[in-house]
């Protein structure tokens, strides 16, 4: 077995730390030197940050307790996203992206039948956040964390601030044996195969080794600038490429809440995630429609006195991602790889997923390459599949007060899959099976896509005649199912007696 005698990964934050720790802890018996090389005087973008339930698992892999890792980084629990304001025309403007739990396992069928009713003309309730126990827990500020031990654990995500996680990280890093050193990368050596033989050091020379993880940020340092990874960009499906981030104070009278607020703006949307220590707050939007000055002064209108006088972060990105994140002998994980932007809070999981995916394929051939190609191919599925999800999100918008949401309702730039999905959900064919030919390797599965479909009241006139025709066998189905939501019903209420405030 060939394994790897040094790895050098350049960068820290939260990816080139996650990347160390998971590296060490796996591999602590392979006599393997890990090196992490950072530059305070660079820094890291962070501003705040949300994941999805997939983060549990990585610090269980890790053997680290989740209430050391949140003390540590001010986090606090997430049920999942709400999304005020995205459409104006319907009885409900706001709709909440649930974590699907098993607990939801017998009243979930019912949203699905009701949502199928509804894309044949029949007026029933398809809301989702009457389904879900974890958009209940959200609306009454509620943890998913249960008072008494339960039989089923919720699936739940997290808010933390970025730069103190990476700080923890780094300590445990350290701790399980990583080598630290604070310089700057001058100059990357290559090899005559075109592989990386080392990387230059300010002060502390030359640094050898045989696997190099980019986690250098935007700029790609190892993977665009020395082996020349170009970057595809996803600015047509993703009009989105800039924020400006402004912390608020929490007030001592503000209940804390369980979920991104991720609420829609003349030009964009603004999150607001609360943190055990503040509030994490940012505009997104695009820089072809609103300038920065436009966004901070909008985005302060929105936080009104609390954000006076506290200074703005602003961001700027170009979506999009590269095709070889692992190439020759560098394996690009964070922002080195791409990025598309906060919606959905989804770069975490790429992190987490391309770290996890590298390190079981690595093992599987050996610690050779022969996996690169699925790696690379996984990854770019992975992404891709994010960036549809993520673009559903603007094409089903139904604000009419700017050109910025009318163009992104219009926008033609859809992937086939995506295209598919969205005319498969109008028609009266069988959507479960569009959403099987469409959605793989992805981490928006079914619940998810109707969810986004429903909640965004995306539904047609269906034809009359038609639904005249069918009407009796829907009355049926549809009382067996309201006799299911009032046993839902009595079991939400039930539940909630068991969950923290």
């Amino acid at each position: 077995m060939n394994t790897p005698r040094h790895i050098v990964i350049v960068g820290g934050g939260t990816a080139g730390w996650m990347a160390a720790n998971l590296m060490s802890h796996r591999w602590a018996k392979l006599n393997c030197t890990i090196t992490l090389v950072e530059s305070k005087k660079i820094g890291t973008v962070g501003v705040g940050e949300g994941t999805t339930p997939f983060f549990q698992g990585f610090f269980d892999r890790l053997g680290i307790q989740e209430s050391e890792w949140m003390k540590a980084a001010n986090a606090t629990y997430k049920c999942g996203i709400s999304f005020p304001d995205w459409v104006t025309a319907s009885d409900k403007t706001s709709y909440f992206h649930p974590f699907y739990s098993y607990i939801d396992s017998p009243q979930v069928p019912l949203f699905f039948s009701n949502a199928n009713f509804r894309r044949e003309g029949m007026d029933v309730n398809a809301h989702p956040d009457d389904f879900f126990v974890t958009s209940k827990l959200a609306m009454q500020c509620r943890s998913p964390i249960a008072k008494k031990e339960v039989s089923q654990r919720l699936d739940y995500g997290y808010h933390f601030d970025a730069g103190l996680l990476g700080e923890f990280l780094k300590l445990k890093g350290i701790e399980r044996g990583v080598r630290h050193i604070d310089d700057k990368v001058s100059d990357v050596r290559l090899d005559i195969n075109g592989d990386i033989d080392s990387v230059d050091t300010a002060n502390n020379g030359e640094l050898n080794a045989d696997l190099f993880i980019d986690c250098s940020g935007f700029k790609g340092l190892l993977i665009q600038q020395a082996l020349g990874e170009k970057m595809i960009s996803y600015q047509s499906q993703l009009f989105n490429n800039s924020a400006v981030a402004i912390p608020t104070a929490i007030d001592n009278n503000d209940e804390l809440s369980s979920e991104t607020i991720s609420k829609a703006l003349s030009n964009g949307w603004v999150w607001h995630i609360p943190l055990a220590s503040r509030y994490g707050n940012g505009y997104v939007y695009s820089r072809d429609y609103l300038s920065p000055e436009e966004a901070e002064l909008e985005l302060r209108q929105h936080l009104g006195e609390k954000a006076e006088g506290v200074k703005a972060l602003h961001l700027n990105w170009t979506p999009g991602r590269i095709s070889e994140h692992w190439k020759n002998n560098c394996v690009a994980i964070g922002l080195s790889q791409g990025f598309l932007e906060p919606l959905e809070a989804p770069m975490l999981n790429i992190i987490q997923r391309s770290i996890e995916n590298f390190v079981e394929l690595y093992e599987k051939s050996g610690f050779t390459r022969e996996c690169q190609q699925e790696f690379n191919n996984d990854i770019n599925a992975l992404i891709d599949g994010t960036r549809d999800y993520l673009q559903a999100h603007y094409k089903l918008n139904g604000r009419n007060d700017s050109q910025y949401w009318k163009d992104c309702r219009a926008n033609t730039y859809l992937s086939k899959e995506l295209s598919s999905i969205l005319d498969g959900w109008i028609s009266n064919c069988n959507f479960d099976q569009v959403l099987r030919e469409n959605i793989h390797n992805q981490v928006y599965f079914k619940t998810s896509w109707y969810c986004i479909l429903a909640g965004m009241d995306h539904f047609q006139a269906a034809n009359k005649p038609a639904i005249r025709a069918g009407k009796r066998n829907h009355q049926r189905a549809e009382e067996a199912c309201l006799k299911k939501a009032e046993g839902f019903i009595k079991h939400k209420e039930q539940l909630m007696q068991v969950y923290n405030s």
